[in-house]
């Protein structure tokens, strides 16, 4: 009894020392580094949303001053890289919580949502459709959050080759689900990069909203990562062509 009750204590103090703090901060488009910052709009700290009800869940809040007014311009079918660093500086050299700390465990997500233009302050009302996820694979146990250490923070999102060509923000996260056994208690990280998506077609893909996608009761918000075995990612089915 007393070596169980001190193996529960372990489990919970190692719980409680996670420290999976993340960044997205710049993005390579078919391989090519666009730059730290550019493109990016890249919170100025790496404090998570947790308020999946607040208009910090579009695309983050308290950007680094100033904003990047560039718009990276990326082929439909083309693949544009994430990439997440433990800081907003990015990598800043070697750091065993770079790009976030290996005990956290959670999903990758990505959407876009059209827009007029890119570089525009007021992302309120758009209708995103995501594009990309990642999970947990059951066989392995690894989370997607492994794949991104171990891939130095970069995920790898296909910009679908049937949407239509014009401007959108890719809005891309990495949840933690170290405390999510009740909400509040997912922590999500994630910012905009701002694309100018050529070619494509004339797909129109069914679309949410954020805030409104995600809800306390959402499949995937709350889990418990340290007996479950299957998880659900959050959102919409990820759109095809």
């Amino acid at each position: 009894m007393k070596a169980s009750f001190l193996s529960l204590a372990s489990l919970i103090l190692a719980a409680g020392s996670v420290s999976p703090r993340t960044v997205f901060s710049a993005i390579a488009v078919d391989g090519v580094d666009q730059g730290h910052g550019v493109a990016v709009r890249v919170p100025s700290t790496n404090t998570p949303v947790k308020d999946i009800a607040s208009n910090d869940i579009i695309c983050n809040t308290n950007f680094i001053q100033p904003v990047s007014d560039v718009v990276a311009s990326v082929p439909a079918g083309g693949v544009v890289a994430a990439e997440f660093h433990h800081t907003p500086a990015g990598y800043v050299g070697p750091d065993p919580s770079d790009p976030l700390d290996p005990t956290n465990k959670g999903p990758i997500i990505a959407y876009l949502a059209s827009v007029p233009d890119a570089t525009q302050a007021d992302v309120t009302g758009l209708k995103w459709f995501k594009i990309f996820e990642d999970g947990l694979d059951s066989a392995t146990h690894q989370w997607a959050s492994d794949r991104l250490f171990i891939n130095g923070g970069f995920a790898n999102v296909t910009i679908p080759s049937c949407i239509q060509a014009g401007q959108y923000l890719l809005r891309v996260e990495s949840i933690s689900l170290s405390s999510a056994t009740s909400y509040p208690g997912a922590e999500f990280f994630l910012s905009c990069a701002q694309l100018e998506v050529t070619g494509g077609g004339s797909a129109n893909p069914a679309t949410v909203s954020f805030p409104g996608a995600y809800m306390p009761t959402t499949p995937g918000i709350t889990a418990n990562i340290y007996i479950d075995n299957t998880y659900t990612i959050p959102g919409p089915i990820v759109f095809e062509c």
